[in-house]
């Protein structure tokens, strides 16, 4: 059965053989038992799909029936990790995807790449039956796709749990997707993606699943410590959140320590459970995002940048301004999300901004009082929230932010105060 019937809210049963090593499945379920009793909050929070509206906006842009996914939810992804997906397609315009877990990501995205390049899905599910239903699903809605059958049979010797035995994986992938195994296999099972890690091409995207968990919270910390060409942010914009990794630094080939002989001790780690249940190291809050250094300082000097570029493009007759304004086209063609901005406020430039990873939006406006403002859209880590914070570059205010994915910035020559006030106009917690 798929996503388009009515399904229970447990994963589908993947029981261990007989003649499995039973310390080892001891180890995996005191891992489950410890991380069941810090981790409930999340999976309750993860039985809700994601919005009745905000789905059929989803099925709008993909131009598929309201009633394509029916049933979200508990083990299958939310509208929010869906959105992901498709605005990565519509952004990187990928060659190869590759599917960790099959399902509603798989109808999304396979037809998301049919809307935006026509590249390929490589999907990869544990379970037979449910990959030749999904495979049924698909071609009863027009789309074809690589799904095979990959048992969880292989041994990662760096992670815990069981994995995918993998095969026909392409050398090169633009965009990883991943959801599952289930966390019922073992909390930290998905750390073992990261086997596939140094096939990201240049600009390449993990999407994690589920990343608000603590398990995928403490995979997340250990690849940011094993991956430092790789920028990983947590986005809590679902029901579950998204973990989102991009290759930024093309430059330097990608490396891992898989070699290293930094392998899981199952039963010896797995002791440790009820001292950190016991002490309430997770309920504390002090998992916390585990977030990587801050990438303030290049977006800023991007956003600074861009305001220069601006200001000199309208200074020269010869460079045509562009003041048309269609967010729903930007979205589509690089995957940027525009807030929307005060009616009174004049748009007077729009231009893609280039940047390492992808281009960025910038923008000029102006306000009623006259004032000169550069806006500026990006995907980029910062400590900001959704309230802005305040920087200096020369002359120029920033007050910059983030919500959902985006960072935004907005560059005035007014007072800090007077440049927060305006950027309150538009930020989510202004």
């Amino acid at each position: 059965m798929t996503s388009r019937e009515l399904t229970g809210f447990l994963p589908l049963d993947d029981s261990q053989s007989a003649d499995a090593d039973w310390p080892r499945r001891l180890s995996d379920m005191a891992w489950r038992i410890g991380f069941g009793a810090i981790g409930w909050p999340w999976l309750l929070a993860s039985l809700s799909g994601g919005g009745k509206a905000d789905k059929r906006a989803l099925l709008d842009e993909l131009g598929l029936a309201h009633d394509a996914l029916p049933h979200l939810g508990s083990w299958k992804a939310d509208v929010g990790f869906l959105r992901h997906i498709v605005r990565e397609i519509a952004r990187l315009r990928p060659a190869h995807v590759v599917e960790l877990g099959a399902g509603a990501s798989s109808l999304v995205a396979a037809r998301a790449l049919r809307l935006h390049g026509g590249g390929q899905l490589h999907s990869f599910d544990q379970h037979g039956g449910f990959v030749d239903a999904t495979r049924h699903w698909l071609a009863d809605n027009g789309l074809s796709v690589d799904i095979r059958h990959a048992p969880l049979t292989h041994e990662s010797a760096d992670w815990p749990g069981r994995w995918y035995a993998l095969d026909m994986v392409p050398d090169q992938i633009d965009l990883l997707i991943i959801d599952g195994p289930p966390w019922s296999v073992h909390p930290l099972v998905r750390g073992a993606a990261d086997s596939l890690f140094a096939r990201l091409s240049p600009g390449g995207v993990v999407l994690l699943d589920d990343a608000a968990r603590p398990g995928e919270r403490l995979v997340a910390r250990r690849w940011r410590q094993r991956w430092p060409h790789i920028d990983f942010r947590l986005v809590k914009d679902g029901t579950k959140g998204t973990l989102v990794g991009r290759r930024r630094d093309v430059s330097v080939p990608v490396a891992n320590d898989n070699e290293r002989g930094r392998t899981w001790r199952h039963v010896r780690r797995a002791a440790g459970i009820a001292a950190l249940v016991g002490a309430g190291w997770i309920a504390r809050g002090e998992m916390g995002e585990f977030p990587q250094p801050a990438q303030a300082s290049s977006f800023l000097d991007e956003a600074a940048a861009s305001r220069r570029a601006g200001l000199l493009r309208q200074a020269m007759a010869s460079q045509v301004e562009s003041a048309t304004l269609n967010p729903q086209e930007i979205e589509t063609a690089t995957g940027i999300v525009l807030p929307d901005l005060p009616r009174d406020w004049r748009v007077t430039d729009v231009q893609l901004f280039p940047t390492p990873d992808s281009p960025a939006i910038a923008m000029s406006l102006e306000t009623p009082r006259g004032e000169r403002l550069s806006f500026f859209a990006d995907r980029a880590e910062t400590p900001a929230e959704g309230k802005p914070l305040i920087e200096r570059r020369a002359a120029d205010v920033i007050a910059y932010w983030e919500a959902g994915n985006m960072a935004y910035a907005l560059t005035g020559q007014a007072a800090p105060a007077r440049i927060m006030e305006l950027a309150g106009a538009i930020a989510p917690s202004g």
